[in-house]
């Protein structure tokens, strides 16, 4: 099926530092639009952006209605979002100027949960292949046309692998705390769908409570996996635009019900502008 959107661009989402299962295929001609793959809640899609509004998805409308329209956060409006941003703010207006496209989608807490312990003093690929052993090691296979895929194991699964199977999938000192959370999870300890229900005071004290998980983690999991949009996580790169740009403070007060949205297009702003000096 084929939609009409803005403020979609799925090569800019794809690379926000957000998500870890979403990947880029290979063209079969050079002239052929870009196209990802996306797996999520065990579904398989692929996203071929035709152009700045126009999105082709290899869905019926029944499984986008259900599925992916909320994973894609569609009934948002960005541009209303980004019309909210102080004038003054350049910096901030430059930011979210780069990064037009970017939603920050709804994602599964568990998942987010987890890959948000692998992503300590990682970098995205080594987040991503760690993730992808760990699926193809005890997720669920899903078979489509091009290929196989797995889905994101479920708390049982990860809870049954020893320490040297996680160390397998790249987790290193990480690997007790993902055994840790995970049994918790699967022997009923914890609910963390039960979390939906907090408050986001509530919901990050709960986190902060998980072996392995601290502010920055807890905030990406707020933001990714509760959709907590006034979660502003930080990490060195936010932490570099606070001091060079937000000596006295970012204006949270400005932004109460999206200061998340903001800080992913700080985020991508920083992270994309000073590697590509």
């Amino acid at each position: 099926m084929i939609i009409s959107v803005s403020e979609f661009d799925i090569r800019q989402i794809a690379d926000s530092g957000q998500c870890f299962r979403i990947n880029k295929l290979d063209a079969a001609r050079a002239t052929d639009a870009v196209k990802y793959s996306v797996i999520h809640e065990g579904k398989y899609l692929e996203v071929c952006q035709k152009n700045s509004s126009l999105v082709e998805l290899s869905c019926d409308e029944e499984e986008y209605e259900k599925i992916w329209k909320p994973y894609f956060d569609m009934d948002t409006d960005y541009k209303k979002i980004q019309n909210m941003i102080d004038s003054e703010d350049k910096f901030l207006l430059s930011a979210a100027e780069y990064g037009s496209g970017i939603r920050i989608l709804k994602q599964e807490p568990w998942e987010m949960i987890i890959s948000f312990i692998i992503s300590q003093r990682k970098s995205i690929p080594a987040i991503k292949s760690s993730i992808e052993k760990l699926c193809k090691m005890c997720g669920d296979r899903i078979e489509v046309s091009n290929g196989e895929y797995y889905a994101f194991p479920d708390a049982y699964k990860v809870a049954s692998l020893s320490l040297e199977h996680l160390n397998s999938c790249g987790m290193g000192y990480r690997s007790g705390y993902i055994s840790s959370v995970a049994r918790q999870v699967a022997q009923g300890d914890i609910d963390i769908y039960a979390w939906n229900s907090l408050s986001d005071d509530e919901l990050l004290s709960e986190l902060l409570k998980l072996r392995g998980v601290g502010a920055k983690v807890a905030g990406c999991v707020m933001l990714f996996g509760y959709y907590r949009v006034a979660a502003f996580p930080k990490d060195v790169w936010i932490n570099r635009a606070l001091s060079e740009y937000y000596p006295k403070g970012f204006p949270f007060e400005l932004y109460p019900s999206c200061a998340g949205i903001m800080q992913q297009y700080i985020f991508n702003y920083m992270r994309k502008k000073r590697l590509s000096v």
